[in-house]
């Protein structure tokens, strides 16, 4: 495999890395080469993952801690620091969703937690990244964001500004970041089938609507959102930054 096809002993932190499309993305990481550490809020389960990543020969460190929260996100880095003096991969996937079709039912409290864990954790993360991005010499972060973010569905007005806000921002990150050679993307999933997702898509009707507005007539799968995070942080994709790539099975362009 030519080497800008591989990630192998790359560095990189995953947000939210022990479920559905985040723990995609950490196995896709790791089976390309690369050297992983996780932060998760579930500390059994996270700890259960990194003993088999382990057990397996992979370079694997976890942090449990909750990306709503501010102090934890400082306290991750301050743990990132004592196992690493730089890093490569950035990949911000924690995030969250309350549910609601009319806007004016949600409580300010919802309204809050939704930004703080879908926008600020994401640019903290950024922030508090940075300097360990730029020692690394050619860096990549990818932002989770969604096509809510792109365009209405019934998901909620808060998540969608939410999202929406964390693809301008990876746009603005890399215009300005580009000289340091750090490049900034963002990946829009349509409904992929995850434990946050499965509620929803437990709804039969629901799920033939769904499927009845995507062309290729299925809902998505982790992986196909974790191989394009791990393409654009492979050098193969070193040209291409500041773009918001949607996974959505054709969904986002389908007019009438």
């Amino acid at each position: 495999m030519p080497d800008k096809w591989t990630l192998k002993n790359k560095r990189a932190l995953i947000t939210g890395g022990t479920k559905g499309i985040g723990k995609s993305i950490t196995d896709e990481l790791l089976e390309l080469g690369a050297k992983i550490f996780i932060i998760a809020r579930g500390k059994e389960l996270l700890d259960e993952h990194i003993k088999e990543y382990s057990g397996k020969g992979f370079t694997a460190y976890g942090f449990c801690g909750d990306m709503s929260k501010e102090d934890d996100r400082k306290k991750l880095f301050e743990d990132v620091k004592t196992k690493w003096d730089y890093f490569d991969i950035l990949i911000n996937n924690a995030g969250y969703n309350i549910r609601k079709i009319n806007t004016l039912e949600y409580k300010e409290e919802e309204f809050n937690y939704l930004l703080e864990i879908n926008l600020k954790a994401v640019f903290d993360s950024c922030m508090l990244a940075y300097p360990l991005l730029k020692k690394s010499g050619s860096a990549s972060v990818v932002n989770i964001v969604s096509v809510a973010g792109l365009s209405h569905i019934s998901t909620g007005a808060p998540y969608a500004i939410s999202k929406a806000a964390t693809v301008q921002l990876t746009k603005n990150l890399a215009v300005e970041w580009a000289p340091d050679n750090i490049r900034v993307n963002a990946i829009a999933p349509w409904y992929i089938r995850t434990p946050l997702t499965t509620p929803v898509l437990n709804k039969q009707e629901y799920l033939e609507r769904i499927i009845a507005r995507t062309p290729m007539k299925r809902v998505g799968k982790p992986e196909e959102v974790a191989s394009l995070a791990a393409y654009l942080s492979m050098p193969v994709a070193s040209y291409i930054t500041g773009q918001c790539i949607a996974v959505d099975g054709g969904f986002s362009v389908n007019g009438f």
